[in-house]
């Protein structure tokens, strides 16, 4: 599903160049669940950028189900991503002005479908997540937990063969960081394949597999 070869990203000012990834090798198989770990700075979040098709590698191949999209423009990566990958973030990304069900509705809107199978899928993906009885209601007026269940509801909703979480858990405490932990991994065993970039030990161990980011480098890969 995931493959790449020698991948690079550097930054590039006027006076200096960051190298954020170096020869980076990876390999996830459809249906995969994998944890990115690493200290702070050490291109967890960069990684998953390019995985998800939010940026584009300064060096090497990316190839996404046996596709190279090294090189893909802007345009091409947007349209490529649409229903293929889903997003949860650590900071809920959440727009303020939405209801929860419009929130989780966006992905659909992109999609084009027509108005009765967003409105199903919605419905189904607020179910899922517990939430149906908050669909009214905008992200100020939930609690941290509940609007991480929105943000994988609408990760969800598009029923994307991959789901990419950023530190899903880090603004939740440990209860709430639990029960989101358990909805990934029902996403799992349901057959999504699931990147997790996250500093938490017991976050990890819900994955198959652990690979170890360090300066930019794979140092080590652990299987759970």
């Amino acid at each position: 599903m995931i493959k790449t070869l020698n991948l690079e990203r550097a930054f590039q000012t006027e006076e200096v160049r960051t190298i954020a990834l170096s020869g980076v090798n990876i390999d996830i198989n459809d249906g995969e669940f994998v944890a990115i770990m690493g200290p702070s700075g050490c291109g967890k979040s960069t990684l998953l950028n390019i995985l998800g098709l939010l940026d584009a590698p300064t060096g090497g191949q990316y190839l996404l189900g046996g596709q190279d999209v090294s090189h893909l423009t802007e345009p091409q990566r947007d349209q490529l991503r649409k229903g293929l990958i889903g997003f949860v973030f650590q900071s809920f990304n959440l727009i303020d002005d939405l209801t929860v069900e419009e929130n989780i509705e966006l992905p659909l809107l992109y999609m084009r479908l027509p108005k009765a199978e967003r409105h199903k899928r919605v419905e189904e993906a607020m179910q899922r997540m517990d939430i149906s009885h908050r669909a009214k209601h905008f992200p100020r007026q939930l609690s941290g937990g509940q609007q991480q269940r929105v943000a994988i509801a609408r990760a969800v909703v598009a029923r994307p063969r991959i789901i990419l979480a950023d530190e899903p858990t880090g603004n939740l405490d440990s209860k709430n960081g639990r029960e989101v932990m358990e909805l990934l991994s029902q996403l799992h065993d349901e057959g999504a394949t699931i990147v997790m970039v996250t500093h938490s030990q017991r976050d990890a161990s819900y994955a198959q597999r652990i690979v170890n980011l360090s300066d930019g480098q794979v140092v080590t890969e652990v299987e759970l």
